[in-house]
């Protein structure tokens, strides 16, 4: 079994801020692999379902992003599962909009729901970099991204978290860079990543 868990805070409010991308990625894996209803559970929301041929367990903490780790924790031990096993989806401001990365451990780099979650799971699991960009001013990062997406932003991140949910499958398998190639080539065709920038390699 594994645990993808989205990054985010609860609530109407916070619902179309770039900070809660990682929830929209998994919101929208739900929705295309038919996975319903979500339920409370485990300090959040939840609902299970199979992917790829394994069991998987979709999490949205609703403990606020800076406490994500109190609710993976439980379902963590719920269910028994090792940090390899679980993967968290969240939004990166080193990374430009409409780019995604993905690697197991590392720096949190700043970010309070990664950093929550490594307090209470350890470093070894698999972080799901989704790219939201910053401003050139450091110190109006935090309004960046606790902001909602600008209605000219919303093009892509709708393309973005179906085209993750398309390939989510390759998650599941462990074909991480296989993964990021075809976010990367289907962004492309849609238009919304059209750089010079050489796509990851493929498995």
């Amino acid at each position: 079994m594994l645990l993808f868990v989205g990054l985010g805070n609860p609530g109407a409010r916070h619902a179309e801020n770039r900070h809660n991308i990682g929830f929209m990625a998994v919101q929208a894996i739900a929705r295309r692999h038919n996975m319903s209803p979500w339920r409370r559970k485990f300090q959040g929301v939840a609902v299970e379902g199979a992917l790829a041929g394994e069991r998987i367990l979709l999490l949205l903490p609703g403990t606020f992003m800076n406490e994500s780790g109190r609710a993976v924790q439980e379902a963590a031990r719920f269910y028994k599962l090792e940090p390899g096993h679980i993967v968290a989806f969240h939004d990166e401001v080193d990374l430009p909009p409409a780019k995604v990365r993905v690697k197991v451990g590392g720096s949190d780099a700043g970010h309070n729901g990664l950093r929550s979650v490594t307090a209470h799971i350890g470093n070894d699991y698999k972080r799901v970099r989704i790219g939201i960009g910053k401003p050139d001013v450091k110190e109006l990062v935090p309004m960046h991204v606790l902001g909602n997406f600008a209605k000219s932003e919303w093009p892509w991140v709708q393309a973005l978290c179906d085209v993750i949910a398309d390939n989510a499958g390759l998650l599941v398998e462990g074909k991480d860079s296989s993964f990021q190639n075809r976010v990367h080539l289907a962004m492309a065709a849609k238009g919304f990543d059209e750089d010079d920038e050489e796509p990851p390699s493929s498995d």
